[in-house]
C-alpha cells in the first residue's frame, strides 16, 4: 500500500500534457511584440484563460469523462496560479481573494467568448477581447487575436476529443 504513494499517477499525465501545452502556446513571444498583450502577470493570465476557454468550448458537449478532465485541467490552472501568486509574494490571507477575482475573470471570458462565437460575431469576438485582454481598446492588435483565436477554435474542433484527453492537443502557430 505504501508503495502507491511514490506511484505515478497515469490519469493526471494527459491533465498535465494538455495544460503544459497551453501554457507553452499562451507564452509565444508574438501575442506580446506582434499582437500588442502586455507581456505583464495579467497579461500571460489573459493568454492562458483564452487557450483554457479554447479547450473548455472543445470539450463542453462532451461525455461525463470530458467534463472531468475539464476539471481536472481547470483545477491544475488555479494550482498553478495559487503557487504563482504565493511566488511573487501575495499572502496567504491574499491568494484566495486573488484567486477568487481571477476565477470571476476566467469565468467572465469564457461566458462572453462562448457567446460571441456561438453567434458567428467576428465583431463581437472582437469586443469581448477588446474588453477582457486589451483595457477596452479595439486596434489591430485586437483583430489579430479575433483572428487567431476564431482559427485555433476550428482547428481545435478538428481535434478528436479522445485525442485531446490523452493529453495530445495542439495549437498552431500565432502567427
Amino acid at each position: 500500500m505504501i508503495l502507491s504513494l511514490f506511484r505515478k499517477n497515469t490519469a493526471t499525465e494527459p491533465v498535465y500534457a494538455v495544460y503544459n501545452s497551453i501554457v507553452a502556446q499562451s507564452r509565444r513571444p508574438v501575442f506580446y511584440t506582434d499582437y500588442g498583450i502586455p507581456d505583464t502577470v495579467t497579461g500571460r493570465f489573459d493568454m492562458i484563460s483564452l487557450h483554457m476557454a479554447l479547450l473548455f468550448r472543445r470539450l463542453r458537449h462532451g461525455s461525463a469523462e470530458d467534463k472531468a478532465f475539464s476539471q481536472a485541467v481547470f483545477d491544475l490552472f488555479f494550482k498553478d496560479m495559487d503557487r504563482s501568486l504565493r511566488e511573487m509574494g501575495v499572502t496567504d490571507l491574499g491568494v484566495p481573494k486573488k484567486i477568487q477575482k481571477m476565477g470571476n475573470i476566467f469565468f467572465g471570458l469564457l461566458a462572453a467568448l462562448n457567446a460571441a462565437m456561438d453567434q458567428n460575431d467576428p465583431d463581437g469576438l472582437a469586443g469581448v477581447l477588446a474588453r477582457n485582454i486589451y483595457d477596452g481598446e479595439l486596434g489591430d492588435g485586437v483583430r489579430a487575436l479575433a483572428n487567431y483565436t476564431i482559427a485555433r477554435d476550428t482547428d481545435l474542433a478538428g481535434q478528436t476529443i479522445p485525442d485531446i484527453t490523452s493529453g495530445k492537443i495542439i495549437f498552431e502557430t500565432a502567427a
